[in-house]
């Protein structure tokens, strides 16, 4: 096995599913295709709410910061943990592991709150219609807004640099597809007791406090769904929210089986499966569960589009 001191120590090998290498290319084909597919559907929602002017409210501006995180979060797992299925092991440099790390817990973390935020968005609209423009005002959004990201950056900048503070003296080789926290901090030779604590309790705050909120909020949502007297404002609400708490689920479960477990939880090859649902599958279904089923995305998308028709027919 390979020994190497942390004053030596200049990158580290990611494995990814080289115990399976059979699976490997096919895997590589199939991400591939969702990775094209996951930038393609983001960018459209990204394009179509900051073009049309009808989209500039709350809701739909909270989906694009949504989208914006969704293609960040996919940049930065997705390319490397391609290269890692197109090859046996994959060479990363400590700085490189370092940033992937740093940028999967930005946006990781900020894609827990703007969740949150959007279930609180869904709840003052659905629950407080009449008072909705106040309750969900400029200022408010904004505020939101603002928490999300910086809640991000003060997470992925404690945690990435409290991690990468430790000695990896032992293996080098990481048995994941990607830089994850739990995955990384296994190859640290030094007693990491009070990073878990730290990172245990920082968990429960970042993901399962937003996610009981959202819980509560929908709650609430479905006990003023159950007393709209129209059965088409009914099957609207509810479709409404069954798209945000479908993807609330896939991301907080999948997080939280990776992120709340002991090391001895699961086998590595089920983590590597388990961090698929959220790095892969969430930032793919997005824009299919925002945008195929919301009526006015759709009639949006038609509007931009015709008036690229319009304007090709006129200059030509």
């Amino acid at each position: 096995m390979k020994r190497q001191n942390q004053s030596s120590l200049v990158e580290f090998i990611l494995l990814g599913f080289s115990n399976f290498p059979e699976l490997q290319s096919h895997l590589f084909q199939v991400f591939l295709v969702i990775y094209l597919v996951t930038l393609l559907g983001n960018a459209i929602i990204i394009v179509v709410i900051s073009l049309e002017q009808s989209l500039h409210v709350p809701m739909y501006l909270f989906l694009l910061n949504l989208s914006v995180v969704e293609v960040g979060f996919s940049a930065v797992i997705m390319p490397e943990m391609l290269v890692v299925l197109s090859n046996e092991k994959t060479v990363i440099t400590f700085a490189g592991c370092f940033s992937q790390m740093y940028f999967i817990l930005l946006f990781g973390g900020t894609e827990c709150f703007l969740l949150g935020a959007m279930a609180y968005d869904r709840f003052a609209a659905i629950c407080h219609p009449l008072n909705y423009a106040m309750i969900m005002n400029r200022r408010v959004f904004m505020k939101l807004i603002i928490f999300s990201w910086i809640s991000g950056i003060i997470v992925a900048t404690v945690q990435t640099t409290w991690v990468f503070s430790f000695p990896f003296c032992g293996i080098n080789e990481i048995n994941h597809l990607s830089c994850e926290t739990p995955a990384v901090l296994e190859l640290a030779c030094a007693d990491t007791f009070l990073f878990e604590i730290y990172a245990f309790t920082g968990t429960i705050l970042i993901i399962m406090v937003p996610f009981l909120l959202i819980l509560l909020s929908y709650i609430r949502i479905l006990f003023a769904i159950l007393k709209m007297p129209s059965t088409t404002g009914r099957q609207k609400a509810f479709s409404t929210c069954a798209s945000h708490l479908t993807s609330v689920t896939l991301f907080y479960g999948t997080a939280n089986m990776t992120y709340l477990q002991p090391k001895s939880g699961y086998s590595p090859e089920t983590k590597k499966v388990m961090s698929l649902a959220y790095s892969l599958l969430t930032p793919l279904l997005n824009p299919l569960i925002y945008s195929l089923r919301n009526s006015e995305m759709k009639r949006a998308l038609m509007k931009l589009w015709q008036r690229k028709v319009d304007l090709h027919t006129f200059f030509n």
